[in-house]
């Protein structure tokens, strides 16, 4: 962060002094982590499910810290933040788990505050804010764009998918001086989300990868959906870019919704980015031609997935529109790494299974989409697919569940092991797809599903482990390579 003074942040978030004279300087990180407090830093003081960050506040400035952001006063400097509105303080809470009184919620808003402050403060003196949305993709990308903006100048990213009202202020506050580009993902829980994150931090350039059925039981249809990705295009000014998959209709159709100029990616020959002659190699990485503004180069993807097309070439728009020649940019994009942890995460083990980790979330374009990469990875290997719950699709749950059991099938998927009763529609799905006996099981939890995989498990084969983070199926994926080590 900038180095500010606790007066200044106090006037920042409309707070006031306590226990300090305002003229501390808080030259270090942001963290609400008392555990992590930098000398210097600025401890937030945030209700938890098993503390409460008030009761470390002394503690986080007696290991350095310069002050606190506090809802109440407590036992150090401090800035205390004005309460919210019932109203505002109930939508804030959900964010966080233990806020019962709305003190995190009046916490959060005042972090909001504060990055909105030094983000402003940082554009005027040439930071670039990029902010990406969508139902699927929006980590990997997120990771793409900044692996191809660090040549460019210091870049800063969140770590995994750290993108709510906590991750995306947190992640704006570790910009300072030398940041020359702040690369930012935006979920949403609901209408109007997008708009608030994007206006802690106004992006310049704003991407819209997709538009799928993730969380559309909060939404209530794939229309709804739209509406709220699209906020991120309305917040982009007049001179700033709209990154558009005009391969979705969806996405294509926010042109309409922005000032901004928009440059199209995909597939498609009306794409100003695009990539043509797609293919895959035996490990389903994709290589393509990266075509723009006349020019072509080729990229051989690192990354496991044909769906990594699209995020690929969402980042080279990002890195073009920056000034990146195209040759540089095709050249990144095949350096390019995974960078977040549970997304296709490919680990082989001594004995020649390899199981491919995509655990960290799902829902059903990125459920497809992972059937899609195993089934182009063994055609001459034994598949298993083990699939849980994709959570948050309300009326279309069991529908949706019943497709991708059905999809294995057509994908000649070996072995599909369900796990959990809310994921049985897949089961059934499958099971009426392909008549399928002992091809398909149900199981009740992960340790039932590891200890059928030990025991029918050979050597070479290939395992796929997906589901939404409530089915915590990396434990199925962190059991597998555990007891090999991997190799």
């Amino acid at each position: 962060m900038i180095e500010l003074t606790l007066a200044e942040i106090a006037e920042a978030v409309s707070g006031r002094l306590h226990r300090a004279d305002g003229g501390e300087r808080v030259t270090g990180s942001v963290e609400f982590d008392s555990r992590k407090v930098t000398d210097g830093g600025l401890f937030v003081a945030l209700p938890g499910e098993r503390a409460d960050g008030h009761d470390f506040a002394a503690s986080a400035v007696a290991a350095g810290a310069a002050g606190v952001l506090a809802a109440r006063e407590v036992d150090a400097p401090a800035v205390i933040v004005p309460p919210l509105p019932p109203g505002q303080a109930h939508e804030r809470s959900v964010a966080l788990a233990g806020d019962t009184d709305g003190s995190g919620a009046a916490v959060l808003a005042a972090l909001a505050a504060l990055a909105r402050h030094v983000v402003t403060r940082l554009s005027e003196t040439g930071l670039t804010v990029v902010g990406v949305t969508g139902s699927s993709g929006k980590t990997s990308t997120k990771d793409l764009i900044a692996q191809l903006l660090e040549p460019l100048g210091p870049t800063v990213a969140p770590p995994g998918s750290f993108n709510n009202e906590l991750g995306h202020p947190w992640t704006a506050l570790r910009a300072d001086r030398k940041t020359r580009h702040l690369v930012l993902e935006l979920s949403a829980r609901g209408p109007g989300h997008i708009a608030e994150l994007a206006a802690v931090a106004p992006p310049r350039i704003g991407v819209v990868l997709n538009v799928g059925s993730a969380h559309v039981g909060e939404f209530g249809s794939q229309e709804g959906i739209a509406r709220t990705k699209g906020e991120l295009v309305e917040a982009l000014p007049a001179e700033g870019v709209a990154v558009l998959n005009v391969d979705d209709p969806f996405v294509a159709e926010m042109a309409q919704r922005t000032s901004a100029r928009v440059v199209g990616v995909g597939e498609s020959p009306k794409a100003d980015v695009r990539a043509e002659n797609v293919r895959l190699d035996e490990h389903a990485r994709a290589s393509f031609d990266l075509v723009a503004g006349g020019e072509r180069a080729e990229v051989r993807l690192q990354l496991v997935g044909e769906h990594h097309v699209g995020n690929a070439l969402a980042a080279a728009a990002v890195a073009l529109e920056l000034g990146m020649p195209l040759s540089e940019v095709a050249a990144g994009l095949s350096a390019a790494t995974r960078r977040s942890e549970r997304r296709m995460e490919v680990t082989t083990r001594s004995d020649g299974v390899t199981v491919l980790n995509d655990s960290y979330n799902a829902n059903p374009e990125s459920m497809r989409a992972a059937l899609k990469t195993l089934a182009s990875m063994t055609s001459s290997r034994r598949s298993w697919a083990v699939l849980g719950v994709m959570s948050e699709l309300g009326a279309d749950s069991v529908s949706a569940h019943d497709e991708i059991g059905r999809l294995a099938v057509r994908l000649n998927i070996n072995r599909l092991v369900v796990v959990g009763e809310q994921a049985a529609a897949m089961h059934r799905g499958a099971s009426h797809e392909g008549s399928w006996g002992e091809e398909s099981v149900l199981v009740p939890d992960t340790d039932a599903a590891v200890a059928l995989l030990r025991e029918q498990l050979r050597p070479n084969d290939v395992v796929l482990v997906k589901a939404s983070k409530v089915a915590e199926l990396w434990r199925v994926a962190d059991a597998l390579l555990e007891e090999d080590g991997g190799a």
